[in-house]
């Protein structure tokens, strides 16, 4: 499968609905008790892209969309309204939101990744599509310059040094992503005069491995 550098238009990923999803086996043992484990070590997200849709004009902004990638054949990026900062949402992004590692003098490179966490447990979740221009980093709590002291890969999530950190040296960031993405279809069924009435298709929408 091949992966197209292009998001969805924002403006139509606004409005749609969905969220990360888990996969379970549950296994019910014959004293009452259950046994749970999942195959997935990181959790993946659906969407329906048919509830942004407020025009006609969408409409075809979305047709045109659907037919470049090619029904599923090709990924796209995909913007989550509701999970796309390194920061929580009423606060600004800074260099420190996400710890990446600690450095060791050697390790030159670093891969971008957002903590969930609640009580004692916390799940780490790679971030392979950040928005260029928004990545932000620090070491040691002091701000680094993009193109000076490190670059960012914005294909893969990582952020590359020039010089290795230095050991002990935390190295953080702050940035916006993307959610690599495909359409979960080959068909989209429009009707003009059901739009117009307030019915908007089902264009679902699924996260991919990259």
């Amino acid at each position: 499968m091949a992966f197209h550098e292009i998001r969805f238009p924002a403006n139509l990923s606004f409005g749609s609905v969905g969220g990360p999803e888990r996969r379970t086996e549950i296994v019910a043992l014959s004293n009452g008790h259950e046994e749970r484990n999942t195959p997935w070590a990181h959790s993946r997200r659906r969407y329906d892209a048919g509830m942004g849709l407020r025009s006609l004009d969408d409409v075809e902004t979305l047709i045109a969309f659907f037919e470049a990638r090619q029904g599923q054949i090709h990924g796209f990026r995909w913007k989550d309204w509701a999970d796309y900062r390194s920061a929580p949402a009423s606060k600004p992004i800074t260099p420190e939101d996400q710890e990446l590692g600690v450095g060791d003098g050697q390790r030159d490179s670093f891969a971008l990744r957002k903590a969930y966490a609640s009580g004692p447990a916390a799940y780490l979740r790679p971030i392979a599509k950040p928005v260029e221009g928004t990545v932000r980093v620090a070491v040691g709590g002091l701000p680094m310059r993009e193109g000076v002291h490190y670059s960012v890969d914005t294909l893969r999530g990582l952020v590359q040094f020039v010089d290795p950190p230095a050991l002990g040296a935390r190295v953080t960031a702050g940035f916006e992503f993307d959610v690599p993405v495909r359409f979960d279809t080959d068909r989209i069924h429009v009707s003009v005069a059901s739009f117009q009435a307030g019915d908007v298709p089902n264009v679902p929408v699924l996260e991919v491995r990259t």
